[in-house]
């Protein structure tokens, strides 16, 4: 099974020397373009979106950086290069006998991600075979379970989603391959590493044995606005100088729409605002919460007229930041 490169610098737009910050702007300036529910086509907005999130997890680790400008360097130089287990992506599982790879499609990710960078490849990770479960008399067997990621938005974890997954099945024993389409339920609440099962749709049993099952791993998005911890949301609120010191009314996202917000006048950086309520669903009803935290902002120049406002206030000023 061929696998396609993918240009992850090309798809943010940005060098191959561009800095971290460069690579989490480029990702956040596109992710607010492309997100699904702001895109005029939702259809490709939320293929561009997911494109471009693969393109920043990987990008926007340093390990996995660094991996894949060694596979870039490869691919450029005409060596090519090839993902393990022949040619069969680790995001698919691969039987040892006369099984072929089994292959998704609409999980969120593209064959090349998952041949490289879906993480550890072992029994316990994206694909995988279990032992069979053996009768000593019958010789029946447990078919084996089979485990891929699905990327999920913060939108779908809030509301709860109905996805269309694709499962493409090989040949096997004789009988022909073929394609099993699902209509794959996100509960509200899912959290990153949660496993929704499919059961009976994993590999066929043996000698009568019944089947395993599939497990669709959640994977969260990553969000151009928010952070992630637990059911709780975490907004970076940038101020400018004046704002946190005296005081202001800002208006920032949340996932249900805008927000009204007041900074108190004095706030320090990294000063949390709670926001009750808006966060993700928690296990036993409710939601976590956002938290807006405080971060001041500089301007990069300033014009003949603000340098001597700021060398007025400098003069004037009582404050000692240092003591």
């Amino acid at each position: 099974m061929s696998v396609q490169f993918k240009d992850y610098y090309e798809i943010l737009g940005v060098p191959h020397s561009a800095s971290a910050d460069d690579i989490k702007k480029a990702f956040r300036r596109l992710a607010r373009i492309h997100h699904p529910d702001v895109a005029k086509n939702k259809v490709a907005g939320e293929a561009k979106f997911k494109e471009i999130n693969e393109a920043y997890e990987v990008l926007g680790d340093p390990e996995k950086r660094q991996q894949y400008d060694r596979l870039q360097q490869e691919y450029q130089s005409g060596g090519g290069f090839a993902p393990p287990n022949g040619g069969v992506p680790r995001g698919y599982y691969h039987a040892e006998s006369e099984d072929g790879p089994f292959e998704f499609s609409g999980t969120g990710f593209s064959d090349f991600f998952e041949a490289f960078f879906a993480g550890r490849r072992d029994s316990a990770d994206a694909f995988r075979r279990t032992s069979p479960h053996a009768d000593e008399a019958t010789l029946a067997a447990r078919g084996y379970d089979a485990e891929a990621d699905i990327l999920v938005t913060l939108e779908e974890a809030l509301h709860g989603a109905q996805r269309e997954v694709t499962l493409r099945r090989p040949a096997t024993r004789g009988e022909p391959g073929r394609t099993d389409t699902y209509q794959v339920k996100i509960p509200p609440g899912v959290r990153e590493g949660q496993r929704i099962r499919l059961t009976g749709q994993g590999g066929p049993g043996h000698a009568g044995g019944p089947p395993g099952d599939l497990y669709l791993r959640v994977r969260l998005a990553a969000h151009p606005d928010f952070r992630v911890e637990e059911h709780d949301l975490y907004y970076d609120l940038d101020l400018a100088p004046w704002e946190a010191v005296l005081g202001a009314k800002v208006t920032i996202p949340t996932l249900d729409g805008k927000a009204a917000l007041q900074v108190k006048p004095g706030s320090e950086p990294g000063t949390k605002i709670r926001l009750r309520g808006l966060g993700l669903p928690r296990d036993r009803g409710g939601r976590g919460d956002l938290f807006a935290v405080v971060a001041i902002q500089v301007p990069p120049s300033v014009t003949p007229t603000e340098r001597e406002l700021w060398e007025n206030l400098a003069k004037t000023s009582s404050f000692k930041p240092r003591g």
